[in-house]
């Protein structure tokens, strides 16, 4: 499986570290710059889930996790620990890339952001060049996925958006993708904000944050 999926992005440039369980996973994350991690669920001494878990308590990087069970109980698991994509074996080399260069694309605009520096909406205020979250003047720390889906809600509050376009914005399509994945990640995202009305729930169209 490593050398199916490395050699595909090596040859369109990317350098790739490998890894054979999850101790060596984090030794190697811990010693190098790595811009996205894909981490398959079934992996020895520490699976996927737990190194997942290990990586989120001290970094935001990009994490896509690869699994040969399509449980929906597996995927909802692995995005509440801080998985940004998740892709069910089998799958074609064509999504895996197209998978991987959404996540890239979307972490280097983010961190190139041309824009404006800050959104402010009500007491939420987003940092765009620091990629920073407050709400009433205290600090909440997000992830990459759960940072960008605010970012889409608050570029226009009021705005109701379907599951569809939000994945459309996160990852540039939504082929492949199961919608419900969006209501997890709102779910992160009112637990952390502790303003469980800031961001709506529109019935059987989407969501749109308060404004």
């Amino acid at each position: 499986m490593q050398k199916l999926l490395t050699y595909p992005l090596e040859h369109e440039g990317f350098r790739v570290l490998q890894a054979r369980d999850g101790e060596e996973a984090l030794q190697r994350f811990a010693g190098e710059h790595v811009d996205l991690v894909v981490l398959d669920l079934m992996l020895p001494k520490l699976d996927g889930l737990e190194v997942c878990r290990r990586l989120r308590a001290t970094s935001l990087v990009p994490i896509i996790m690869l699994t040969a069970r399509d449980d929906e109980l597996d995927k909802v698991v692995g995005l509440e620990l801080g998985a940004d994509d998740y892709i069910t074996k089998p799958f074609s080399i064509r999504e895996f890339r197209s998978r991987v260069r959404a996540l890239l694309r979307r972490a280097a605009a983010g961190a190139h952001d041309g824009g404006r520096d800050r959104i402010v909406v009500e007491e939420l205020v987003l940092d765009l060049a620091k990629r920073t979250t407050q709400l009433a003047d205290r600090a909440v720390e997000l992830t990459y996925v759960e940072f960008e889906l605010l970012r889409t809600l608050a570029e226009r509050p009021g705005r109701v958006f379907s599951r569809q376009a939000l994945l459309q914005s996160l990852w540039g399509d939504y082929a492949y993708r199961e919608p419900r994945t969006i209501d997890v990640h709102v779910r992160h995202l009112r637990e952390k904000l502790g303003d469980m009305e800031l961001i709506q729930t529109v019935r059987g169209v989407g969501y749109r944050l308060r404004g």
